[in-house]
């Protein structure tokens, strides 16, 4: 259990102040980082709420600054303020910045601690988890098994890669690297694409932690999909620098030379990624180079914490994000959720595309699939 996505990702919780205003991530987001840290108390899984600045390091950044705090204010996000020079020293001791968003709302966490509560509070309550599944199939069962009494109650059989099989009424994927697979299996649109990006991160030499207290990010470049190197600490008193973004050659593929042909052929043939790339060229070859290269990385950081030198950095983990993306070369920015029609298609709710901030929206996601499926499958 969160072997993949929610056993990778940086553990912070989001307070939703990047999201575009109105959003499924902006509303899911600042409602799930409550829900987490209420359902953190109740259960005792630690967390800290150390806050994260968001710092403009030049003159041009200032106003995306502003245009984000006003941002964060619509998308009701909590203790928002602008801070200047001095006070980022206060907060931070060693970061340099000309002016910050200091958002106090944003947490750590251990997501795999939280996914695998999530997984006792599933079968306390009936459930049953199935690991080592590989979805091959999905088709309408032909005849009504003969100990049942009502016809067909579990007319959707799913086989896996072993020939097993459940049985079933309805069907809620939540299949992250390869939602756009199981979409195609059950016979619904292959769109949006699953593209895997990798995210490499640095991580601090302990004797050098004490440089950063909180979350430290930049601002964000519009231009760019990503969100730029960022200071992220970590339950266990580590930090963690980055991650940048490359094409991951595997959809589970967390280090530089994992390779799936299928996976490959799959990215490198879909005209979507191409789109993005040549739109993003010299965004996308500064990554490659900062990746092959550790002082490029260090000089990223040495904007915000001048003190940081190659000789305090190591290489850290790796993570990868299923970036969903359509036919037009476009990232898809919100969270999709959909279905089809058919006999399998108008019994299935497909969880198409939830990268960050799902973790920290999950309960949100949630209930919000709880809802979707009374109304969908009128339950």
């Amino acid at each position: 259990l969160a072997h993949h996505q929610s056993g990778h990702n940086s553990g912070v919780i989001h307070s939703g102040i990047y999201y575009k205003p109105g959003s499924l991530k902006a509303k899911l987001c600042v409602e799930g980082a409550a829900l987490c840290y209420k359902y953190c108390d109740q259960k005792g899984i630690p967390y800290k709420q150390c806050g994260k600045l968001i710092v403009a390091v030049e003159q041009e950044e200032i106003p995306r600054l502003k245009a984000l705090y006003e941002r964060g204010l619509q998308n009701n996000v909590r203790g928002l303020k602008l801070i200047g020079a001095k006070e980022i020293q206060l907060k931070e001791p060693f970061c340099r910045g000309l002016m910050a968003l200091d958002s106090p709302y944003t947490g750590i966490v251990n997501y795999k601690q939280v996914a695998q509560s999530y997984a006792e509070d599933f079968q306390e309550a009936g459930g049953v988890i199935l690991t080592d599944f590989e979805v091959t199939n999905m088709e309408m069962a032909k005849e009504s098994s003969s100990e049942s009494e009502d016809g067909l109650k579990y007319p959707v059989i799913v086989r896996n890669s072993k020939g097993e099989e459940v049985y079933c009424r309805h069907i809620v994927t939540c299949a992250g690297l390869y939602s756009d697979r199981l979409s195609e299996i059950s016979g619904c649109s292959p769109e949006p694409r699953i593209v895997p990006f990798r995210g490499d991160y640095l991580v601090l030499k302990p004797e050098k932690c004490y440089m950063v207290k909180g979350n430290i990010y930049p601002v964000p470049n519009p231009r760019f999909p990503f969100l730029g190197f960022h200071f992220t600490p970590r339950m266990d008193g580590s930090v963690w620098l980055g991650p940048n973004a490359v094409l991951a050659f595997k959809r589970e593929g967390y280090k530089l030379f994992d390779f799936s042909t299928g996976d490959f052929l799959d990215a490198v043939m879909y005209s979507g990624l191409w789109k993005l790339v040549l739109r993003n060229m010299s965004y996308g070859l500064s990554e490659m180079y900062r990746a092959c290269f550790l002082s490029a990385q260090v000089k990223q950081l040495q904007k915000f914490i001048p003190e940081v030198t190659i000789n305090d950095v190591l290489r850290g983990p790796s993570g990868v994000r299923a970036q969903a993306l359509d036919s037009d070369g476009n990232l898809v920015d919100d969270f999709v959720f959909d279905g089809g029609s058919g006999d399998i298609g108008s019994r299935i709710l497909h969880v198409r595309n939830a990268p960050s901030p799902a973790a920290t929206s999950s309960l949100a996601i949630a209930k919000m699939i709880a809802d979707e499926v009374k109304r969908r499958f009128e339950l």
